[in-house]
């Protein structure tokens, strides 16, 4: 296996892997692309794969955290915009006053998304919300 710190940087050292969630590769992202309707909103994110690479890359790097966070950014790329935001809003101190709610909602991430990792950075906040006293009215 070739080491991942070898592919970076992934758009010119691995080009072929460096492709948006609907398939189109880095290299066709050009303004003459975007000006001719050929690349749009759509083309534009980037897919799970890329991001697992840059996971790689990371922890091969060293970068233990920064690694985590790329695996969490492509559980992210399958869950729609509305529920990043909902669960970001209920994440805000405050927000939810019942701990249940947002233990309810990582357990929906887990099974409707496959997003083990944000599921579980939602309950370790549940766990640091009630040790803090942060289930409560915000007013």
């Amino acid at each position: 296996m070739t080491n991942p710190l070898d592919l970076y940087p992934v758009s010119e050292r691995a080009p072929e892997r460096a492709v948006s969630s609907s398939g189109v590769p880095i290299g066709r992202f050009t303004v003459e692309e975007v000006m001719a309707g050929t690349i749009g909103p759509g083309d534009i994110r980037i897919s799970a794969d890329a991001l697992r690479l840059q996971a790689e890359i990371a922890r091969a790097a060293q970068r233990e955290c920064l690694a985590r966070n790329f695996e969490r950014a492509a559980e992210l790329v399958a869950i729609p915009q509305n529920i990043i935001l909902e669960t970001y809003e209920m994440l805000r101190p405050g927000r939810v006053t019942d701990p249940g709610l947002l233990s309810q909602q990582a357990e929906m991430l887990r099974r409707d998304y496959g997003a083990h990792s944000i599921a579980a950075l939602v309950d370790e906040a549940v766990a640091a919300y009630t040790r803090r006293g942060l289930f409560r009215p915000r007013y």
